[in-house]
């Protein structure tokens, strides 16, 4: 069988496989709402039960959405910062964008109550987080930006993305240590990350942002595909590569940032679901690697967010828990076996 042929066949199953756990996400939970009655709902008509009807469209159909849309951009960001930086270990937060998403919203749930009350209301709203969420990650990525229009060393960009994340991190760790156990407790809440606490409205705006950084991406593959031979290659093939790196930054910024904003610091995803695509398809093509990081990605996030669910059960795992301890396990699984194949 021609890797063409093979990869049709693995497209397809991929694709079906996201449509069969779309419809698994919405099912399953603490009640367990059978496949014809979401079938009815989605399409326009009436599930049987009003108590269905309403966890389907408000509860579960957002929370789905919401994970595909977190799997998708993760995987992609996390995808460009590999190549970009040719590091296997790069992530979509190796810029700092996440540690500093942590300290806008840090700021508001350990500070507001410093401020007067109605402004420490507003703050600590589910608006507020966002807001401070993505003012803190919007800092870092204008440093970022900033900072890679005068250094021409790729590599320097990264340790200057890390030292940003250092020092992020460290204000978050003096304000968390002046903290009360209350504050403590709803800041150690966000960084577990949450799928299902988005409206109609925040989705739409997530949606936006998302299909932006993909947009980008898409935009960015023949460049990719060169800087996989290095940048000096790449140069020599006419490519604008200062250019090519400000727009990969920025793809990388805008789903990262949008992702914590709204979803919290989601871990694993971004940085396993590449590497996984590579093993499954045996390419570094990216007009493969793309599509196919792109349905792993969204397929991916909606098990774990099934898994978290606990279907039966009252109780819900923290999404972050759970993408690290599915996901690290089946990685080191599909390298050990790769590596036996080989050998």
């Amino acid at each position: 069988m021609n890797n063409q042929k093979r990869n049709t066949i693995l497209f397809f199953l991929l694709t079906l496989g996201l449509v069969l756990l779309f419809f698994v996400n919405i099912s399953f939970g603490s009640i367990t709402i059978p496949f014809k009655e979401i079938y009815t709902s989605l399409t326009g008509g009436q599930a049987s039960k009003s108590t269905w009807e309403y966890i389907i469209i408000n509860y579960r159909l957002p929370k789905a959405i919401t994970a595909i849309l977190v799997g998708m951009g993760l995987s992609i960001s996390g995808l460009l910062m590999q190549t970009l930086f040719r590091n296997p270990l790069a992530g979509p937060y190796v810029l700092g964008l996440s540690s500093g998403a942590s300290l806008g919203v840090a700021f508001v749930l350990l500070g507001a109550s410093l401020l007067p009350p109605f402004l420490s209301a507003i703050l600590l709203s589910s608006y507020g987080v966002v807001l401070a969420s993505t003012i803190g990650s919007s800092v870092v990525l204008l440093a970022v930006l900033m900072v890679s229009q005068r250094l021409r060393d790729t590599m320097a960009i990264l340790i200057v993305g890390l030292m940003f994340g250092s020092f992020t991190s460290a204000i978050v760790g003096v304000l968390t240590y002046f903290s009360s156990a209350e504050q403590l407790q709803k800041f150690t809440f966000w960084s577990m990350g949450n799928l299902g606490n988005l409206s109609w409205s925040s989705i739409l705006i997530l949606t936006i942002c998302v299909a932006i950084g993909l947009l980008l991406s898409l935009f960015s593959i023949k460049p990719l595909n060169a800087l996989l031979l290095g940048e000096n290659y790449a140069r020599s093939l006419g490519l604008n590569f200062k250019k090519t790196r400000l727009i990969i930054i920025f793809a990388t910024s805008i789903l990262a940032g949008s992702i914590t904003a709204y979803a919290g610091p989601i871990a694993f995803v971004g940085l396993a679901v590449p590497h996984i695509a590579k093993l499954v398809f045996q390419t570094s093509n990216h007009s493969v690697l793309y599509w196919s990081t792109l349905l792993l990605g969204a397929s991916i996030m909606l098990i774990c967010d099934v898994i978290s669910e606990l279907p039966g059960l009252e109780i819900t795992l923290p999404i972050n828990a759970v993408t690290s301890i599915i996901g690290a396990p089946v990685v080191i699984w599909l390298l050990v076996s790769k590596r036996k194949m080989i050998a």
